[in-house]
């Protein structure tokens, strides 16, 4: 169910779209689902629906709208008319996230041997949940809302959580039978209990192994609470498997991270999209990696940030280097402090140690790029591209105007701007004949008038 406002939220962005580990919250609820291969799976929704459709569209979800909003009870009736009733169906809470599969397969099972399974848990804090109440056998014969308990109820620590299957089609026949005569004038899904029991059927309440799993987000502040528990649970992954974390409260992963042996990452690191590090990297501190491969035995320096790049190993990255989309470095790279390079290719061994921008550029073997250099590639309209040969060096402060080709050996002087081919194994040098004027006297600032 993801048909919530959530006013709480203060944000035009539906509350199942803001995200989570970096994806959105409900999506985090569709993965755990579909790890279970459903028959079918269907999404209500209704505040934000189109917003909610363009951003989960995808050919196994069906998605049915409520609307107007009218409770729990009344969602689950539009989802069933996409389900059939040749199966059990799940019922969950697009806002919360940290449920397990393992939690929907465990009620599933219980509502395919013909019972009603609620999804219920012991907290420490109970207050203003409806509270499960059970029988001698230790079968749920009730959900009494808080405002309706008496002291004796209220004292229960094991609460509802919105979570239950059911057979499809007792489910259906259930929901058809609520009534709305209550002051909200809303259908209440928890309402099918007293049903249920009135049916003889078994309502079994399977408690979730963990408190925390249970958890939703109402407001900025949750959803930042359930944030550092997906990073605190993702960063006990990391440390079992072997990866060295200098702070696990201090590293945010928001996409898929794979890392080899030996791995380090130092504190206030963000890994997003998908990321692999090969065995021996190192992450300095606070750099940013989106989308990026990195080889074997590289070291990236600190607050260096890496988008869409592919990086061969034993390289040298940093500090505060910006790799953009489409760069590429073979092995033994290194790209120094305030570099920045985009789709440009690498090759093995070249160096750019300081303050150069490497764009639309071709660079082959054992190449050094002097600091200050620039490919000049964009000419107010359109890109175009620089070559830079194997063994060729690039003296501090040059300028390369694209389309312009560096041939193999060659040398380019300091200060050179480069406009046509340099050819290989020569020195090229284009520089202004420098000029000493004697008595030259430095301009001086005029006196402020008194007064």
């Amino acid at each position: 169910m993801a048909a919530g406002q959530g006013k709480r939220m203060h944000s035009r962005l539906p509350k199942v779209l803001h995200p989570l580990a970096g994806r959105p919250l409900v999506a985090h609820v569709l993965d755990a689902a579909r790890s279970l291969s459903p028959v079918a799976l269907c999404l209500v929704v209704g505040h934000g629906g189109d917003a909610v459709r363009k951003a989960l569209a995808a050919d196994d979800l069906a998605f049915v709208t409520q609307d107007p909003p009218r409770g729990t009870g009344d969602a689950v009736r539009v989802a069933l008319t996409a389900l059939g009733d040749d199966a059990v169906t799940v019922v969950a809470n697009g806002d919360c996230p940290l449920i397990p599969a393992a939690t929907f397969a465990a009620i599933g099972a219980r509502a395919a041997a013909g019972h009603l399974a609620l999804l219920t848990a012991k907290v420490s804090d109970p207050a203003g949940l409806g509270r499960i109440l059970r029988d001698p056998a230790g079968n749920v014969r009730a959900i009494v809302e808080e405002r309706d308990a008496n002291r004796a109820e209220r004292a229960v620590g094991e609460i509802y959580t919105g979570v239950l299957a059911a057979p499809t089609a007792l489910l259906r026949r259930w929901v058809a039978a609520l009534k709305d005569d209550n002051a909200q004038r809303e259908f209440y899904l928890t309402d099918i209990v007293a049903m249920a029991v009135a049916d003889g059927v078994t309502v079994e309440g399977h408690v979730a192994a963990d408190e925390r799993d249970i958890l939703g987000v109402n407001d900025r502040a949750q959803l930042a609470a359930i944030e550092r528990i997906v990073q605190a649970r993702q960063a006990d992954l990391l440390l079992a498997s072997g990866t060295w974390i200098a702070d696990p409260a201090r590293i945010d992963v928001r996409g898929p991270l794979t890392c080899g042996r030996d791995v380090r990452i130092d504190v206030g690191c963000v890994f997003e999209g998908t990321v692999t590090l090969g065995d021996d990297v190192s992450v300095g501190a606070h750099c940013v990696l989106k989308n990026v491969g990195v080889g074997a035995g590289t070291q990236i320096a600190p607050f260096s940030h890496l988008e869409d790049a592919a990086i061969g190993a034993n390289c040298r990255i940093g500090p505060y280097a910006r790799l953009r989309p489409g760069a590429a470095l073979a092995d033994d790279v290194h790209i120094g402090n305030f570099v920045e390079v985009k789709q440009s290719s690498v090759g093995v061994g070249s160096k750019a140690n300081h303050l150069a921008y490497i764009g639309d550029a071709t660079i082959g073997r054992n190449v050094n790029v002097g600091a200050g250099t620039i490919t000049c590639n964009y000419d107010g309209a359109n890109k175009f591209r620089t070559v830079i040969e194997d063994d060729a060096f690039i003296g501090s402060d040059t300028q390369l105007v694209a389309p312009v080709t560096v041939g193999r050996g060659a040398t380019l002087g300091a200060g050179t701007t480069l406009t046509r081919d340099a050819p290989p194994d020569t020195l090229t040098v284009s520089r202004v004949k420098q000029l000493s004027i004697p008595g030259w006297q430095r301009p001086r600032k005029q006196p402020k008038p008194q007064g």
